[in-house]
């Protein structure tokens, strides 16, 4: 019996880290905090098991649980996910520069990197001023209804564009998001080409952002950056601020362009 227990628990342990795995995955595709039944659906386990799993989860800081009892990735994996794309601080590097593009434009600017098909707005910096478009850190959005999102779709050429497409079904958010794979398409290439991406409306109705990415000592993109602002109050004038602090944030992370 107790050869049989031995043999048994590390394959316990082992369906544990799996399920606890899918159950992140399931939660990562989404760009909004999903019920438990949902989760449940998705991964197959039985809601006792997923919920078990899930205050584990959310005891070690990978998952949070909202005041309506949705769950979204927690601010363990953002770290983590930092720690992946470089060595260097992303956040204390980009602070200053966001800092400085937030108080010459007068706008929220926010840092975001990617998690499979969404980005999560990894740190902000507002204005003082009553009416300003506001992002939550650690909230999604998906690639195609984001600047940044669509400039690292662009950057990853027709088939990534076309697999995203096939993955998500590119659901509308509002009346202007892209949701045909040839106007898609030509978007992301389009404002690939030109370094830099905007989002006129397409996630929310009266927002529209400036979008640039943001680059590692391999040349790699790491992040993005984007200034947010109610749409009448937007300026093209931001493009060029918003690409020096991109430059400037990329050359501070190592990269050599």
């Amino acid at each position: 019996m107790s050869q049989e227990k031995t043999k048994e628990k590390p394959e316990a342990r082992i369906q544990v880290i799996d399920r606890a795995a899918t159950l992140l995955d399931s939660i990562s595709r989404y760009s909004k905090p999903v019920k438990l039944k949902v989760l449940s659906a998705d991964t197959g386990l039985h809601p006792s098991t997923a919920h078990r799993i899930l205050h584990s989860l959310i005891d070690n800081r990978f998952v949070e649980r909202n005041g309506s009892g949705e769950y979204r990735l927690g601010q363990r994996l953002l770290q983590l996910s930092n720690r992946l794309h470089t060595d260097i601080d992303l956040r204390a590097v980009a602070l200053p520069f966001m800092e400085k593009l937030r108080d010459k434009t007068g706008e929220t600017v926010n840092l975001t990197i990617r998690e499979g098909d969404v980005v999560i707005y990894f740190e902000k910096v507002t204005p003082n001023r009553m009416m300003h478009v506001q992002q939550i850190i650690g909230s999604r959005a998906p690639l195609h209804v984001t600047g940044v999102g669509k400039l690292m779709l662009g950057s990853g050429g027709e088939d990534e564009i076309a697999n995203y497409a096939q993955r998500t079904n590119l659901p509308a958010y509002t009346r202007n998001t892209f949701s045909s794979l040839t106007a898609l398409t030509d978007e992301c290439l389009k404002s690939a080409a030109q370094g830099y991406a905007l989002d006129n409306e397409e996630a929310e109705i009266d927002v529209g952002c400036i979008g640039v990415l943001l680059y590692d000592r391999t040349g790699n993109i790491t992040a993005g950056l984007s200034v947010s602002a109610p749409i009448d109050r937007r300026k093209d004038a931001w493009i060029e601020d918003l690409q020096a602090a991109g430059k400037a944030i990329s050359a501070q992370l190592g990269y050599e362009s």
